[in-house]
């Protein structure tokens, strides 16, 4: 990407757009074009066509998007899959219409099936049942991924779909109710700490693992692809499975490539935040999906390598919920 190239970051004040935007400010690019949802409603048709049209972007970062916890998508099932749909159609549709050279569209490893083996590969996408918790969100995904190969395969467009781990860092969402692991670990045991509560109550059993990325990491993952040459972008487009036989989604996982248990990441949390009390396990809440580790090898084959330790990242993230 050309350091003056007209460069569009979709939910550039989310967790994940607001790294991408702090990623390319340092990197140098001075041109990009950012828009609150007050000022652009990405879920109206009209409104995003003629956004790309008046501004006419190079490249698009699409990072905007519903999200939330295990509660949010319990609570709020249809918004999760009609904004996420409406979203991503209108800006897949408005770049190739205003012909954006390449667009990186953000999903979520929960496109996965529950139950994938671990790490879970690009190729095991659709081969199982969703985790029902937030089955509405995966298949706006999981549609995302398909728009982005089915665009590429009739029109010829380059739009990758990059799947990130879960992610942390500054611009999490806190809310008590709405947020995920992470930031609502962060909250519990600083409101805990400054209460001088004794104890800490974590939801479920503590033994499911998951894989956490720092949003920093991510988002010099996703600069880098958009800034490959040609051809190792191209190799990452897939194909078109009528012709090869062979199911290969233009996809590519975004992680660490390990994990921990929810119950040893609440431990780092609370040495982090420094409070002193004991943690203890509700089991009567839903623990999610057993495992998500993703198989980062086809990345890390481009040439990426991550930097920032989960302890680190964790202190960076206190850090900013404390400002």
């Amino acid at each position: 990407m050309d350091k003056n190239a007209k460069i569009y970051v979709a939910g550039h004040r989310g967790l994940v757009g607001s790294a991408i935007v702090r990623n390319l400010q340092a990197a140098g690019y001075t041109n990009l074009l950012l828009r609150t949802h007050a000022e652009l409603d990405l879920t109206n048709q009209v409104d995003t066509a003629a956004f790309f049209e008046a501004e006419k972007p190079d490249y698009v970062f699409l990072a905007a998007a519903k999200v939330g916890g295990i509660v949010a998508n319990n609570t709020y099932p249809a918004e999760f899959i009609r904004d996420n749909l409406l979203i991503q159609s209108n800006i897949i549709h408005a770049a190739y219409v205003n012909q954006v050279k390449r667009l990186l569209f953000l999903g979520s490893s929960c496109i996965y099936p529950k139950l994938a083996p671990q790490p879970m590969r690009e190729e095991h996408l659709l081969t199982g049942p969703l985790e029902p918790t937030n089955r509405p969100y995966a298949l706006a995904k999981i549609a995302g991924v398909e728009m982005c190969w089915s665009y590429n395969r009739q029109y010829g467009t380059k739009y990758l779909a990059a799947m990130p781990t879960n992610l942390y860092g500054p611009g999490d969402n806190y809310h008590p109710e709405n947020s995920h692991v992470i930031p609502a670990l962060i909250r519990k045991f600083h409101e805990a700490k400054v209460s001088g509560a004794s104890t800490v109550t974590v939801w479920g059993t503590g033994t499911p693992k998951r894989e956490f990325m720092y949003s920093d990491d991510m988002a010099a993952a996703c600069v880098y692809l958009m800034n490959l040459s040609d051809e190792s972008y191209g190799n990452l487009l897939g194909s078109d499975e009528s012709k090869t036989g062979k199911f290969e989604p233009p996809l590519i996982n975004i992680g660490v490539g390990m994990d921990v248990s929810i119950s040893e990441l609440a431990g780092l949390v609370k040495e982090v935040v420094g409070f002193s009390g004991d943690i203890a396990f509700d089991t009567t809440k839903p623990d999610g999906t057993p495992r998500k580790l993703l198989d980062v090898s086809r990345l890390s084959g481009t040439g990426f390598e991550t930097k920032v330790p989960l302890k680190s990242g964790l202190a960076h993230a206190y850090a900013s919920f404390l400002i």
